[in-house]
């Protein structure tokens, strides 16, 4: 069951997607809902700003926390407006030491709602990412940086690849799937395989949970599976995919697989990630 829900607010964006859809979230599921707003501090000693003076360093930290600040009180308003029990605080830090608070944070929540990497300035959402998949040990949900609407769960997308990670995403992903019209099992292959279908068990596990569930074996030598999945849940018009997210850590560094970084570059749809 989901009845504790965090999110990373979109600070000083002119849309919070992740506070929104987080609601909508926390109002469907009727949990309690946590915010988070970061106002980012400039490093200084061994960075591009190094001789840039004092007065412009604290007068743009001072915009970043009003930002935030800003971004907790519209976000406190929304809340109170839908009518679910939510709370916010502000983090102020480094981009690195605030996405690793937040990702050890995570691992008190049912589920973590965050925002995919904006094209522009994509750091601290990457890192924020990437800290709540490697360090929480729960799920996230990671939203388009275009979402404009709030939760549906209408069809869902499972891709199912066998792997440990995988189970771990379709377990993490159940209580959205009890919600769901339609569940799609799609397994991506070089080859065709024969005599060896992929995902049927899983499928067949699913079924036992009374879901309706439809199995989709793709065989795509040539191409690239972040672009089979995202054209299949095009045509689909899929409302959400559940994905493993790949990859380890290594001295505390953040190391990313290709699938999940070509998701989470190329990603149309909201993406739950397990790993």
């Amino acid at each position: 069951m989901i009845k504790d829900i965090l999110v990373n607010l979109s600070v000083g964006k002119p849309h919070d997607v992740t506070g929104d859809f987080a609601i909508s979230v926390a109002a469907l599921f009727d949990a309690h809902l946590s915010a988070v707003a970061v106002a980012y501090k400039t490093p200084i000693g061994g960075s591009i700003l190094d001789g840039v003076g004092a007065n412009f360093i604290d007068n743009w930290n001072a915009q970043c926390k009003t930002a935030a600040v800003h971004a907790q009180q519209a976000f406190d308003n929304q809340a109170r407006l839908a009518n679910i029990r939510a709370n916010s605080s502000l983090i102020s830090d480094y981009v690195a030491e605030a996405a690793q608070i937040f990702g050890e944070t995570a691992r008190h929540y049912d589920l973590s709602v965050v925002a995919q990497q904006d094209q522009e300035n994509d750091f601290p959402e990457s890192l924020t990412i990437e800290a709540v998949l490697f360090e929480s040990g729960r799920p996230e949900l990671v939203l388009p940086y275009i979402q404009k609407i709030g939760i549906k769960f209408d069809r869902i997308m499972l891709c199912w690849d066998g792997s440990r990670n995988a189970a771990r995403a379709v377990g993490d992903a159940i209580p959205l799937l009890k919600r769901a019209a339609q569940i799609d099992v799609v397994t991506v292959d070089l080859k065709e395989r024969r005599n060896n279908l992929r995902g049927a068990q899983i499928a067949e596990h699913l079924a036992r949970h009374k879901f309706k569930v439809d199995l989709k074996s793709i065989v795509a030598p040539d191409s690239d599976v972040t672009n089979v999945i995202l054209s299949q849940a095009a045509d689909s018009e899929t409302d959400l995919i559940v994905m493993s997210g790949y990859g380890h850590t290594r001295l505390r560094e953040f190391i990313l697989g290709g699938a999940t970084r070509g998701m989470l570059g190329s990603m149309t749809v909201p993406v739950l990630m397990s790993h």
